[in-house]
């Protein structure tokens, strides 16, 4: 019993080092959510410059008033299909740790939602989905309004591809 009890206390603690405010959008009709700490800033689509060979999802690179930086469609990261980028697509402009400091990088997502404060009691553990799904890059489930947010783990998500 004591072992029990210690394990569902780590697992407390674990989700309650999550809540906070997050900076929901939506891909592909799904709710995203990123910490905003992790947010620089939110940007109208502009001009990107193609790099050559790079991966599909990685869409080239913008100049943010005189700082070049890599910009990444989140949609074809995460294998759906590229969609026509409308008047609400955006860049979300994050900053993410990489094994030789933060990097920026921006994520284009198809429209931004709002800033939520997410309380720990409304975040789940990751689902586990089977052996051969990994799910590190996802943070927990917020559970809110009827509906679910996917939050992430957004240093993870672009680790995993080799990105940063």
């Amino acid at each position: 019993m004591g072992q029990e009890t210690e394990v569902m206390a780590q697992a407390i603690g674990r989700i309650s080092e999550k809540e906070g405010k997050y900076l929901t959008f939506t891909l592909a009709n799904e709710d995203y959510g990123i910490g905003i700490l992790k947010i620089k800033e939110i940007i109208g689509m502009m001009a990107i410059t193609k790099v050559p060979r790079c991966p599909d999802f990685v869409k080239g690179v913008i100049n943010l008033r005189g700082k070049v930086i890599p910009v990444m469609d989140l949609r074809m990261r995460f294998g759906v299909d590229a969609a026509e980028f409308t008047e609400r697509t955006c860049i979300v402009v994050v900053e993410v740790d990489s094994g030789s400091g933060t990097i920026v990088v921006g994520l284009i997502v198809d429209s931004v939602s709002e800033v939520l404060n997410i309380k720990s009691e409304d975040i789940e553990e990751t689902p586990g989905f089977g052996t051969k799904v990994n799910t590190d890059y996802i943070l927990g489930m917020a559970k809110l309004s009827g509906g679910v947010k996917i939050l992430l783990d957004i240093d993870r998500v672009l680790q995993d591809g080799g990105v940063v």
